[in-house]
């Protein structure tokens, strides 16, 4: 795939949606990181249930630690893995507490200290509720950069890597939200709605779906 047209692929999901963004629901820079910790093999739909019934009653670290690991694993109890989860919120919390005045860190290396903060946890922090040019690659975003030839790679860090290599320099802070959305609702995993895809012409996915 040339940069030409990789261009015209964000123009496109540009025009479609100006103004991407995440589908967690938060307030502060704090409830994202909340939110992306607790998103791991859980849809967005089920953390913003969880956060809905947590943030009213612990919305910062020093109210997440007054919760304590058992209320918080009552209140989370409906999301998988909500006992790792809870004990990882509680510490990330401490931490927070204990070496950055309760805020949250703004750059990687202080985030990805955090227990049950990777790399792609980090990425989103940066980018969504920073501003930075990051991009956070899950399994929709890996999924698309490789069916497309955006940005083909063998596992997460290769496509990382590859994006942000080639997306251009005025798309690239929002690129993370447009490949997310463009693979949970146009290039699913089973059966790509190829047909209502506007960039259809532009990928080069070999076995495109036609519509029904």
């Amino acid at each position: 795939m040339n940069n030409d047209k990789r261009r015209e692929i964000f123009r496109r999901l540009k025009e479609a949606n100006p103004e991407p963004t995440t589908e967690l629901a938060w307030s502060s820079p704090f409830e994202l990181l909340v939110a992306v910790a607790l998103s791991a093999q859980s849809t967005d739909v089920g953390v913003n249930k969880a956060t809905a019934r947590l943030f009213p009653v612990a919305n910062t670290p020093q109210a997440i630690v007054d919760l304590g690991l058992e209320g918080v694993k009552e209140v989370i109890k409906t999301l998988g893995l909500y006992n790792n989860k809870a004990k990882n919120l509680v510490a990330m919390c401490e931490l927070l507490l204990r070496d950055h005045a309760g805020e949250v860190p703004r750059t990687r290396e202080g985030l990805e200290a955090l227990p049950g903060v990777g790399r792609k946890t980090a990425n989103v922090i940066l980018n969504t509720a920073f501003n930075e040019p990051t991009i956070a690659v899950d399994t929709h975003i890996f999924r698309v950069s490789n069916r497309t030839n955006l940005a083909p790679g063998k596992n997460v860090d290769q496509v990382e890597q590859k994006l942000l290599k080639v997306v251009p320099r005025d798309y690239k802070r929002d690129a993370h939200h447009w490949l997310i959305l463009h693979g949970r609702y146009t290039c699913v995993a089973r059966k790509p709605r190829c047909g209502s895809c506007v960039i259809e012409d532009l990928c080069e996915y070999r076995d495109k779906v036609d519509p029904a």
